[in-house]
């Protein structure tokens, strides 16, 4: 019955998480990876609470930087930014 409930609590997790921007999207997952191994390395609460906010803050920056925009290099070495291929 636990594993039950447990999958239907990250079924209606990814059903939110669906209609957010990227950088919502990967703060969600860096905040879930960051507690699973905050609370596995420390065995407490508050390892599990740390994890998740660095993993959410991490997250969300890598998913502000991943825009859909890629950053290109010109033949002198400067260097431009647009739309990814």
């Amino acid at each position: 019955m636990k594993i039950a409930k447990t999958i239907a609590a990250f079924a209606l997790a990814g059903s939110l998480v669906a209609g957010c921007t990227t950088a919502e999207q990967t703060a969600v997952g860096g905040a879930a990876v960051g507690a699973a191994v905050g609370a596995a390395t420390t065995g407490r609460v508050q390892g599990a609470l740390a994890g998740a906010a660095i993993g959410g803050a991490a997250g969300y920056v890598v998913g502000k930087l991943a825009d859909g925009r890629c950053r290109y290099r010109r033949p002198d070495g400067s260097y431009y930014i647009a739309p990814c291929p």
